[in-house]
Parts: structure tokens; C-alpha cells; sequence
């Protein structure tokens, strides 16, 4: 086809659309920071494996995955446990996160992508408002089309002019900053063996331990940064609480930011489109992206291949922008809404949900393949809305937040129906205030 387009970054969402993309003809080149090796982190993920066929690629081997276990959630006092009951045939994943990149580059290799692993991209090379490539240690790179999956803080995506409408920086309670490492299990585990803490010692955040056959696997999250003095205070505190949390650290100890907010408004410019952890298309609640992103780089990829006249200009990869918001998007906004009412919720308050049935088992069971409101709700019966009614009534604090967080739901359900049919930059910058304008702490 003759035409070149760049991926900046090795993210999921980028290899996937490098590797549809390639097998349809075009000039991929993948640009990543990183040695191959030292791509992922060393732990698991869990995810749907349908984010592989999704994007045309092979289900990995059998033995390269296990099958996710139940959570249970616990609110600050540990009154009641909600453990999810998914069904064994919508069961996620669990995989290595290195595996996972093996897979993924190894399918791009075989179509003819290639990888220049050891560049850092440092910046966007624009022409007027065209992004026409890339700023790299090496040199500048220049291609038709820039595919930006270089993560939360794309060198890319943070520094595009602001005309473009594009948000550059996550905001406060958009991102998640994580510390996880698996350690030594030195007891077996009670029958709860993924115990998921919310608001543990009431600080806004989310802990994890995950008794497995080897290891315990222990995730502390806040809204706000940590170091490795607040880590080793709650890791002491955590082990108070459960005697299988060893002292050793097999692996992992990394800290990581991942988004856990609405999707990017504005996806498309002209030679330029987000993906995956840039685009932030994680779901809002639970912080994974990797299915989301795989299903995402397919819909690129059909965007781009549909441009005949291969111009790759925000108008055309408005047709990105349309179906990915029309099959996903849509349906992840309300679920930051859901996310910004428990970052407002006290401990006490959050008890209280648990406690009075206004969350219950079901509503836990929520997968991170999970794209809309829809499947936190769908099965809810009459019998369950009257016992959630009854404990909203009671507690006027609750209430309030909940019709809140309903109002915004609503709203953000509104703007994102209303999004451009097709793209012209007035309506699109008009639209995006609006949208952005619907999540506010």
C-alpha cells in the first residue's frame, strides 16, 4: 500500500492494531523504549481472552493460563463479605503479563511488523495541526499515520497543542497509583481466597491479597502516590489480618500508575489516533484495560482500512471514534460515574452499603471485560431494587450521594448520545467540553 505508519509505545492495544494492519498490507513499525525482554511486569493479569480473537489472533496455549478465582469485597470493618459467584464459562483469565507480549509480538512478527525495541519516543513532530511523526533519541521519524500506545503519560498524547482538543494530563482521582509484588505464603488460605479490601484503615484506595498455590500476591492502591515506607506500614497491618503474607518478595515490588477514569474524549486528529492505557480505556472501577484494548486496535484497524483515499485524517478515523464509543465507550462512562461516587463515599458509609444489601454479591460480580452499567444491573429483581431502596431511604448521607452519582450517570449517558456523527473541529471541541465536564470529584 505505500503508506507507513508509526506505533509509539508497545502497548497492548498498538501491537494489536500493528499486527491487523500489517496482515492487510500496510508498513508498520513499532517504536518502544524498552528491550523486548523487559517488556511487562513481572506478575499476572487477569482479562477476557476474547480480546485475542477479537483482534484476529490465536487463544494462547492452555498451560500459559489459569482460570481466575472469585473475589471477595470487604468494606473498611469486615461486616460483610461479598464474594462474586461468576459462571465457570465467563471465567477470565489469569497470565503472566511477559506471556502476554510474547503472544502478542510473536503474532506481529509473523505478518511483517517490525519492532525498533531501545528507542524512547520523546515527543510529536506536528505540521500546523497534523501529526506527521515522531520525536525519537535516535532521531525524528516521520509516517503517515501515528497509532499512540504509549501508555497513561504518552509522551505523544501529553504534548499535542491544545486546538486539538485531545486531554493531555489525567487529572486527580483518574489514575491509580499501585504497588504490587507477590510474596512467600506462609499459610493456606481461608475459602476467600482473593480478598479484595476497599477503604482499608479508611484511606481511599484499594488492597488485594490473593492466596495461591506458591505465593501471595498483595496490590496496595491509593488516589494519591505512595512510597515504599507507606507500603511496608500497610503490608505489617495486612499481615495482622491474614497469617499467609510472608516476608519475602518473589517478585514484582513495582509501582505503577494505571488510569481508572472515563475513555479519552477525543480520540482522532489528523495522522493521529490513541489506544489502550493512552486512550484510557480501562474500566473505570476495576483499573484492567487489556481485553478493552485488543477489541479497540480492531476497530482501528477497520477505521484505517476503510480511509480508501488513505489520508488518515481526523475525519476518517472519526469512524474509529463512532464504534468504539458506540460498542465500548458508551458504556464505560457511567462506570466512572459509579467510580467517582465510592472516591466520595466515608468508610462508615461504605459499610453501610454492604451491611443493608444496597451493594450485594451480584453487583460484585463484574468482570474486566465489563463495558457497560448494563452488566453490573442486568438480573437485578424487583425484590432486590425494594431492599436497596429501603436501605437508601435510611441513611440520608448515602442518598444524596447515590442520587449524585445517578444525576451524572445520566448525564454522561446524554453527552456521549450526543457525540458528532461525523467529525468537524468546532462541534467536536464543543462536544468534548461537555463530555469532559460530566466527571468531576
Amino acid at each position: 500500500m505505500g503508506k507507513r505508519i508509526i506505533v509509539a509505545g508497545a502497548g497492548h492495544g498498538g501491537i494489536a492494531a500493528a499486527y491487523i494492519l500489517a496482515q492487510r498490507g500496510f508498513d508498520v513499525t513499532v517504536y518502544e523504549r524498552k528491550k523486548r525482554e523487559d517488556l511487562g511486569y513481572d506478575w499476572t493479569d487477569i482479562f477476557d481472552k476474547k480480546g485475542f480473537t477479537a483482534c484476529g489472533m490465536d487463544i494462547p496455549s492452555r498451560e500459559l493460563y489459569n482460570l481466575k478465582h472469585d473475589m471477595t469485597f470487604y468494606g473498611p470493618s469486615f461486616s460483610t463479605a461479598l464474594r462474586q459467584h461468576t459462571p465457570e464459562d465467563q471465567l477470565e483469565i489469569q497470565m503472566e503479563r511477559k506471556d502476554i507480549y510474547e503472544h502478542l509480538i510473536s503474532h506481529a512478527l509473523s505478518k511483517g511488523v517490525k519492532f525498533e525495541f531501545e528507542t524512547e519516543v520523546k515527543a510529536p513532530i506536528l505540521f500546523g495541526n497534523r501529526v506527521v511523526g515522531i520525536k525519537t533519541e535516535k532521531g525524528d521519524i516521520y509516517g503517515d499515520l501515528i497509532i499512540d500506545a504509549a501508555g497513561i503519560n504518552s509522551p505523544v498524547r501529553t504534548q499535542l497543542p491544545p486546538s486539538l482538543g485531545i486531554q493531555n494530563r489525567v487529572k486527580e482521582y483518574e489514575q491509580f497509583y499501585v504497588y504490587r509484588g507477590f510474596y512467600n505464603k506462609t499459610a493456606e488460605a481461608d475459602e476467600n481466597n482473593f480478598k479484595v479490601l476497599l477503604l482499608y484503615e479508611n484511606k481511599l484506595g484499594i488492597n488485594w491479597i490473593a492466596t495461591e498455590e506458591d505465593h501471595t500476591d498483595v496490590l496496595i492502591g491509593r488516589f494519591e502516590p505512595i512510597n515504599m515506607d507507606e507500603v511496608n506500614e500497610t503490608l505489617e497491618s495486612l499481615r495482622k489480618i491474614n497469617d499467609s503474607i510472608g516476608t519475602e518478595l518473589l517478585r514484582g515490588g513495582q509501582f505503577v500508575n494505571i488510569p481508572v477514569r472515563q475513555p479519552l474524549g477525543i480520540l482522532v486528529a489528523d495522522g493521529y489516533a490513541a489506544v489502550g492505557d493512552s486512550a484510557f480505556m480501562t474500566v473505570p472501577i476495576i483499573g484492567s484495560g487489556i481485553a478493552n484494548s485488543l477489541k479497540a486496535a480492531a476497530i482501528l484497524a477497520d477505521a484505517v482500512c476503510a480511509d480508501k483515499n488513505m489520508s488518515y485524517s481526523a475525519e476518517t478515523l472519526w469512524e474509529y471514534q463512532k464504534n468504539f464509543y458506540k460498542k465500548m465507550g458508551s458504556g464505560l462512562a457511567p462506570l466512572a460515574c459509579i467510580k467517582l461516587m465510592l472516591t466520595r463515599l466515608k468508610g462508615s458509609e461504605l459499610d453501610y452499603i454492604f451491611d443493608n444489601g444496597i451493594l450485594n454479591a451480584d453487583d460484585m460480580t463484574i468482570g474486566a471485560d465489563s463495558t457497560s452499567l448494563a452488566a453490573m444491573v442486568s438480573g437485578m429483581g424487583l425484590d432486590d431494587i425494594k431492599i436497596k431502596l429501603k436501605g437508601l431511604i435510611k441513611n440520608k448521607d448515602v442518598l444524596k450521594k447515590v442520587v449524585r452519582m445517578g444525576k451524572e450517570i445520566v448525564a454522561a449517558t446524554a453527552v456521549t448520545a450526543a457525540m458528532p456523527k461525523s467529525y468537524n473541529r468546532k462541534k467536536a471541541l464543543k462536544w468534548v467540553k461537555s463530555y469532559n465536564g460530566c466527571f468531576k470529584h
